[in-house]
């Protein structure tokens, strides 16, 4: 909990944020939220890039921290910081010069014009936000939440003040509409990565006696160094990924039971944000404490295994309990929460639906969540992804077989089930090796682990 409270914090001062944002801008017309949505859309599709540098760059560094490795620290963030630079190279250039095309494939008329404002700003700045992320990353691989919170509170805080100022210029400031919300974006999140490197220039250690020379490590070993913490954030990636996908090919199935169905389980969808964001803040808590005991058993030359399998059971009975308690929530506050955003019997009718339903997802959907976070930084990334894929799919085809009978229920139903395989190829026991078989090592949990972790270790050491 003190390192998953802090992401917590983090993670709703985002969402109310834009929730904010998004209200201002609806005050300029369909065409402007269409454009907004569109580039809120984008972004969170660039995030699963994002995802595979940050994630990796913290299950890396809380490895090296957690062997003692302060060189090896040294040489994770000096190649996190490359590969950010090349990837906002290669999302910006390319983005803002198809800017144009990219509003268009989604959008005509005003709102594709709009679109293509937002994205003259927002392509530029990318770096800024995938520096924010590596930054972030930086201070919570070594254990530091409490920053990054600090940090996207204030630059939340001053996007929530200059979003009506540049979007609707009030007094002496002009109203820049979609351009003035992408540009109090772009200023609030220079202001935080300025205030986070400042902090990270002020707390960086020394240099560990008798590691490597002051110009840097080799070009091979920042390379390889690279490799590994792409290898390692991919699976957080391509579950973002995967995630966001299916949802939006359940939105397209939602949308053939009609408006109130769509409005309503928009309306549900924010609520449920808000309590799933706590499961993803235990998931960032456990890999990156996962990924430390792997890197102290690597230091101690004992087996990781046991202190892992030590931490699921910690992360699973407290992943339980907020499930259970989120489910609880919606099933009881359904209606009265739903009251706060809508008024329309025909959409709240809908959206308390979707909520009550939901009460059945909330539970296996926590445990999938947190335990992927361990099995992630651990060095068993396979197996989570393998289950996602498998129950997005269990999901998508369940939900679309049961909504003719049982209407949009059906698809609310699939959700559930789709959780629920997760879950149990998630639980389901690898076959242990017997220790010495292939050698004196230690026992591994199964072949999948042992060759990951084999690799992490390698890499950490080249």
């Amino acid at each position: 909990m003190a390192l998953a409270g802090p992401v917590y914090g983090e993670l709703l001062s985002g969402v109310v944020a834009s929730v904010v944002g998004a209200y201002w801008v609806a005050g300029l017309g369909a065409p402007a939220v269409a454009a907004v949505t569109l580039a809120g859309t984008v972004e969170n599709l660039l995030l699963g890039l994002v995802l595979v540098v940050a994630s990796g760059t913290t299950v890396r560094l809380a490895h090296a921290h957690g062997a003692g490795d302060r060189a090896g620290a040294g040489r994770v963030a000096r190649a996190a910081w490359r590969l950010c630079a090349l990837g906002s190279l290669l999302i910006a250039v390319p983005g803002f010069l198809a800017r144009d095309r990219i509003a268009g494939a989604f959008l005509d008329g005003e709102a594709a014009a709009l679109a293509a404002d937002w994205f003259t700003v927002a392509f530029p700045a990318f770096a800024l936000f995938f520096a924010q992320r590596i930054a972030d990353e930086l201070f919570k691989g070594v254990g530091d939440t409490r920053t990054p919170l600090r940090t996207a509170l204030l630059g939340n805080a001053l996007l929530l003040v200059l979003d009506p100022l540049l979007i609707l210029g009030p007094g002496p400031f002009p109203a820049l509409g979609v351009t003035g919300a992408a540009l109090a974006l772009t200023a609030s999140r220079a202001v935080a990565l300025a205030v986070t490197a400042l902090l990270r220039r002020r707390r960086r250690p020394p240099a560990p006696a008798g590691g490597l020379p002051a110009e840097g490590p080799p070009a091979e070993g920042l390379l390889a160094e690279g490799r590994a913490i792409t290898a390692t954030g991919a699976p957080f990636g391509l579950d973002f990924t995967a995630r966001m996908g299916v949802g939006t090919v359940q939105l397209g199935l939602v949308a053939a039971f009609g408006v109130p169905a769509v409005a309503g389980y928009g309306v549900g969808y924010r609520v449920l944000l808000i309590v799933t964001m706590a499961f993803y803040a235990v998931r960032q808590a456990a890999a990156i404490e996962a990924a430390r005991l792997t890197g102290a058993a690597r230091r101690a030359g004992a087996d990781p295994a046991t202190a892992v399998r030590s931490l699921a059971r910690d992360t699973a009975g407290l992943a339980g309990v907020l499930g259970a308690g989120a489910a609880l929530l919606c099933a009881a506050a359904a209606r009265p929460v739903t009251a706060l955003f809508t008024d329309d019997p025909a959409v709240a009718g809908e959206a308390v639906g979707f909520l009550r339903m939901a009460g059945l997802y909330l539970l296996p959907y926590a445990l999938v969540v947190a335990l992927g976070g361990v099995h992630q930084a651990a060095g068993a990334g396979r197996r989570p992804v393998v289950a996602v894929l498998f129950g997005l799919t269990a999901q998508l085809a369940s939900g679309a077989a049961l909504s003719g009978p049982f209407g949009v229920r059906g698809l609310w139903a699939g959700m559930t089930i789709g959780a629920l395989v997760q879950l149990a190829l998630l639980l389901l026991p690898l076959p242990r090796r017997r220790a010495g078989a292939t050698g004196d090592g230690p026992l591994r949990n199964g072949p999948e682990e042992a060759s990951e972790i084999r690799l992490i270790e390698r890499n950490a050491s080249a």
